[in-house]
């Protein structure tokens, strides 16, 4: 079974956690959302752009009191080029990765570790809330067509974690999977990752999938660990003054 590549992703990532509003600007797709979360406030190429046609995304986000933020995946190398030479800094370079399912739906976590609940409790937006995970993302999360879960994980008989799940396709993504610092590099996190695969096997995915920043070396850790695969990368420019 060959692995979803890069341009699989990029599509998972839209119908996982999808922004509130998205305009259709020259050659662009201009994602519109009050959330922070870049994934869903970046514009992205859909058609070969000319240096002219950068202000007028920058002026439809702008109208939507959002910074200017663009997305450059694979294969945006002349975009990059261009929106470097207008000043844009590289924003978190980030890691996508992949694997079957059933090669991480191996080993169920112990009793009582995770749990799937819908909608997630308040003791769950409070750990993301926590890790800087606030309204407008559990926002992202509530928009997201189903299937979908969040996970809520415990140790030591307390709320220690929680991650949200969603599938697109044959492919099912985690996101913010968020450990309660007192209770990091207690394995809650590979609990997580395991309770997520056997939840996407449940409803039929083939794929689990999620991204994180190059620079979470604990993450990326984790997951290469685990046996996912890196299949893709992407970053953002972002004007450095906005």
């Amino acid at each position: 079974m060959t692995l979803p590549d890069a341009q699989k992703l990029y599509a998972v990532i839209e119908g996982t956690w999808p922004p509130s509003a998205k305009q259709a600007v020259g050659p662009w797709i201009v994602r519109l959302d009050d959330s922070g979360s870049s994934r869903v406030s970046a514009a992205t190429a859909e058609q070969t752009p000319q240096a002219g046609d950068i202000a007028a995304a920058e002026d439809a986000m702008r109208e939507a009191f959002q910074s200017p933020l663009f997305m450059i995946r694979e294969g945006d190398d002349a975009l990059d080029a261009m929106l470097a030479a207008r000043g844009y800094a590289i924003k978190d370079p980030v890691n996508m990765y992949a694997a079957e399912v059933s090669a991480i739906a191996t080993q169920r976590p112990p009793p009582v570790t995770t749990f799937e609940v819908w909608p997630p409790l308040t003791v769950q937006t409070d750990i993301w809330a926590a890790g800087g995970i606030g309204p407008g993302r559990i926002a992202v999360m509530d928009r997201a067509r189903p299937p979908k879960t969040a996970l809520l994980g415990r140790l030591d008989d307390r709320p220690a974690g929680t991650a949200y799940v969603g599938i697109a396709g044959d492919c099912a993504m985690i996101h913010a999977l968020e450990v309660a610092g007192a209770h990091r590099r207690k394995g809650l996190a590979t609990y997580l990752t395991r309770a997520a695969a056997f939840w996407a096997q449940s409803k039929g995915a083939a794929y689990l999938t999620l991204v994180t920043t190059q620079e979470n070396a604990a993450a990326n850790t984790l997951y290469a660990s685990l046996g996912m695969s890196l299949v893709g990368q992407y970053h953002y420019r972002i004007l450095p003054e906005e």
